[in-house]
């Protein structure tokens, strides 16, 4: 039975991985659903979603060099104008537990420096480097000029 492309069928979920769930279809063919086909919401983990033996609903996304793209969450009809209930992945925090917005507007947040700014700082932390070697290595050596016997 070949499955054609933007038709939703049957099929059991036979694995699940981090980037997405794989699913058996009728006439034995599996395919892959995406973990950004899985639900409306943004997706941490697939397992909080599906689970091994599920049967599920999915829509044929593409079909490309034998591999079938799959999504669940184009098989929910939605009415027309209504938008995505999408949402984004949530703010990173930092240590203390403030997300980085919280710096930018309690003034914490330090401007890019221009380019003229990073040169002259790259070329001191150089010549500092490059001295700190060569006083390192000179007296290793025995000082300036010494020969060993």
């Amino acid at each position: 039975m070949s499955i054609e492309v933007g038709s939703k069928v049957q099929g059991k979920v036979t694995g699940i991985t981090n980037f997405g769930a794989f699913v058996e279809l009728p006439g034995g063919t599996t395919g892959l659903v995406h973990i950004s086909e899985v639900a409306d919401s943004y997706v941490k983990d697939v397992n909080d979603h599906l689970k091994l033996g599920d049967q599920i609903e999915v829509k044929v996304i593409s079909e490309k060099d034998g591999k079938t793209a799959l999504s669940i969450k184009k098989t929910i009809d939605k009415p027309e104008g209504s938008t995505s209930s999408y949402s984004k992945r949530p703010p990173r925090q930092g240590k203390d537990g403030r997300n980085s917005k919280d710096f930018r507007s309690k003034g914490n947040f330090k401007p890019k420096e221009n380019f003229e700014d990073k040169m002259a700082k790259f070329l001191k932390t150089s010549e500092e480097n490059l001295y700190t070697l060569k006083r390192s290595t000179e007296t290793k050596r025995g000082g300036r000029g010494g020969r060993r016997g």
